[in-house]
């Protein structure tokens, strides 16, 4: 009788299901693809049920790590003992500027795509300077170099961060304070601009759009103020029009919990009492119950993110609030895996016409962007019993990507197709459009995993979706991607655990991409800049091999002659500090000022000395901006350096070398070139050298007050 009480808890699915055949699962790819949401009923419908599985599934993965024995806890002991006075059946015990004048030639912030802007905290013009510092909007007037000053300070409020100028508008972005933002959800990342360990998320904090006429370089005025209860991602500007993503948090509600209440998280021991894993069940099945219902009684306004426009007309303001209240422009896909909101805001800077949005129920990710079309990439990791999708379960990340089309003439996104890829992105550099098709690289896992390895995939748009139609897979295994750039029929990528596999792709088919040729050579390069058709620049780490794996090291300066797909080459190598030292150029491609005219290089760099293994180095012996003039005939010449700190010595150690690889804390944060002049930019003071003799301060700039 016993027994038969046992098959009855088992088949009233207290330890399992008896009957019930698990639900074939559907195409991860199908269900990638975006559909409308047809108003507010559907759509609060939709964000409920993929709040109420999201949820399910936590307690189902943490469920099945309890009763696998690999959790534990004293489900017996005195007092504060969880099972404390239950009678348990064979419980064991636990487990387990127009008119001046202005440099002929200047440097401008450094795209992925000709004639597809990207913010950045500053910019220029040749004449004027547009920074983002002290918590303002400057305008400097930069020419000649030599009477650099200050000509209008505008405070915004937040943290400002990035900002666009074009034709007499400038249009910048700030973070608020979380107080005054969003319902629920937590910080992200921060600002993610080098995938490998962070993800593309924001900082979680509220933001503010300000428009302003700056036709008078003296006097800015307010145009438009556009607050979100998202956070900044990503952004583009083609022309005048400029199309923004945001990412709006996921939301949370009081009482709802992912652990049962009673149940502690530690504990040694085993798990085996059927009794005791039926009572397990039970808790859970409660709390989900529990949690259903909280989930139930919200409301569509709990859910909708918040945008409010103000428009200024001769000063007088007029403010459009809950504009997303309608529920129009909102998608989402059929996997469930996502429950937060990513919208698309596109703004056209010459006109106050009202602001278009797309917004896609999902996860946030990387963002690349061409003059025709702009493509999210999100990330998504198999659960504890694996994909709840048809998907090759020995994969365990993938990617879904979404595709949508920029309309000229106007400024808006209109969704077009989605897909899937295994393996996440490293950044924006890992995808690329030629011809329609999206050539995009990925990593699957992540070093030391051994069965971590790269893809290259290409995908095209056929009704709605992105269906892959070529691949090479299986690229360097043991090793991950640590840059990516496309150029045309080229594909470059580099790899790495132990040394720096150079790859060259040959994409002229895209449905027959191949690896054409491949460079071995120590360390890794993190960026890779188009010199010419034929020639990469790079920079990156040196590493020491270590065996089994290489420590990384200082950074180096790399020139590769790519003319042969088949036998790439490395013709010229810079080696800069041992290990500790660093630059923003590293993981920013925005810091990195590459300048053909001049056959100039600047970047910011922290140069460490005395490094090597895995010891850092003793002292930092600079801080500040390096000018190389770079030929791809002659290689690297170092003119000079700008320092913005002085040196460490024995007596000042401040522990200035102890710098991770991916997270650089450079001083300097960009550089500009004007003709014969450089502009070395720190947070708070630009300084300007010449060419002629870097180094030698010729002017400086104060950014803080």
């Amino acid at each position: 009788m016993k027994h038969r009480s046992i098959l009855f808890l088992f088949c009233m699915g207290l330890i399992a299901s008896c009957s019930d055949q698990p639900a074939p699962k559907e195409s991860m790819s199908a269900l990638s693809v975006l559909r409308p949401v047809e108003g507010c009923d559907a759509l609060l419908a939709s964000l409920k049920a993929r709040a109420i599985e999201d949820m399910e599934r936590q307690l189902d993965e943490s469920l099945k790590y309890v009763l696998k024995g690999s959790y534990c806890w004293d489900y017996r002991g005195g007092g504060d003992g969880w099972l404390n006075g239950v009678e348990a059946e064979d419980a064991s015990s636990s487990v387990p500027s127009a008119g001046k004048d202005s440099a002929s030639q200047y440097s401008e912030t450094n795209t992925q795509v000709a004639g597809v802007d990207e913010a950045d905290f500053i910019k220029n013009d040749g004449d004027s300077i547009y920074i983002l510092a002290d918590g303002q909007f400057k305008i400097i007037d930069a020419w000649p170099p030599e009477e650099a000053r200050v000509l209008s300070a505008t405070p915004i409020e937040g943290e400002p961060k990035y900002l666009f100028v074009y034709n007499g508008r400038a249009l910048v972005y700030s973070s608020l304070d979380p107080s005054g933002g969003t319902t629920g959800g937590t910080y992200g990342w921060g600002d993610c601009t080098y995938g490998y360990d962070c993800d593309f998320t924001g900082d979680g904090r509220p933001m503010k759009m300000t428009l302003l006429d700056i036709t008078d370089l003296t006097s800015p005025v307010l145009l438009r103020e556009s607050r979100l209860s998202g956070s900044y991602i990503n952004s583009r500007r083609i022309d005048g029009a400029v199309y923004t993503v945001v990412s709006f948090p996921e939301i949370s509600f009081p009482g709802i919990s992912t652990w049962p209440e009673g149940v502690p998280e530690y504990c040694p021991g085993e798990l085996s009492s059927i009794f005791l894993k039926g009572l397990i069940r039970g808790m859970f099945e409660d709390l989900k119950a529990k949690n259903r219902a909280i989930i139930e009684s919200t409301v569509i306004t709990d859910w909708l993110p918040g945008l409010t426009d103000t428009v200024y007309t001769d000063g007088v303001p007029s403010t459009s609030e809950n504009l997303l209240g309608s529920c129009d422009g909102f998608y989402e896909s059929g996997m469930t895996d996502g429950k937060s909101l990513v919208g698309i805001v596109s703004m056209a800077l010459s006109t106050l016409d009202p602001l278009r949005t797309t917004t896609i129920v999902g996860r946030p990710g990387a963002v690349y962007a061409s003059r025709d079309a702009l493509y999210v990439a999100s990330r998504h990791q198999a659960g504890y019993g694996g994909w709840s999708y048809d998907y090759d379960a020995t994969v365990e990340q993938a990617s879904s990507v979404h595709k949508f089309a920029l309309l000229s003439g106007t400024a808006d996104a209109a969704y077009l197709a989605s897909g899937v890829v295994k393996g996440n992105v490293l950044n924006q550099f890992s995808m690329d459009e030629k011809d329609g098709f999206l050539r995009i690289a990925t990593t699957t896992g992540h070093v030391p995993d051994p069965n971590v390895h790269s893809t290259v995939s290409v995908l095209e748009e056929k009704g709605g979706s992105l269906a892959i139609v070529g691949q090479v897979d299986h690229i360097a295994p043991t090793e991950d991607i640590r840059s990516a750039r496309f150029s045309g029929d080229k594909g470059f990528i580099v790899t790495f655990k132990k040394t720096d596999p150079l790859f060259v792709l040959d994409m002229s088919d895209p449905r027959n991409p191949r690896i054409a040729g491949e460079l071995k050579i120590p360390g890794f390069s993190t960026y890779m800049h188009l010199m010419d058709d034929t020639h990469i620049l790079s920079i990156g780490y040196d590493a020491d091999d270590m065996g089994s794996f290489a420590w990384f090291q200082g950074i180096q300066l790399q020139i590769f002659d790519i003319a042969d797909m088949t036998s790439p080459t490395l013709t010229f190598r810079e080696l800069i500090g041992t290990r500790g030292s660093t630059s923003d150029a590293t993981t920013n491609h925005l810091a990195f000022n590459y300048f053909p005219p001049k056959d100039v290089l600047a970047i910011p760099m922290i140069i460490c000395e005395g490094g090597s293994g895995g010891n850092y180095g003793d002292l930092m012996t600079f801080s500040g901006l390096l000018v190389y003039r770079v030929t791809v005939g002659e290689g690297f010449s170092l003119l000079g350096g700008i320092s913005h700190e002085e040196p460490e010595t024995p007596e000042t150690y401040r522990y200035a070398c102890g710098n991770w690889w991916t997270d650089s804390n450079s001083k300097v944060k960009r550089s500009i070139i004007m003709d014969d002049y450089v502009f070395s930019v720190a947070e708070d003071l630009i300084k300007i050298s010449t060419l002629t003799d870097v180094g030698a301060e010729i002017g400086s700039i104060p950014l803080v007050d």
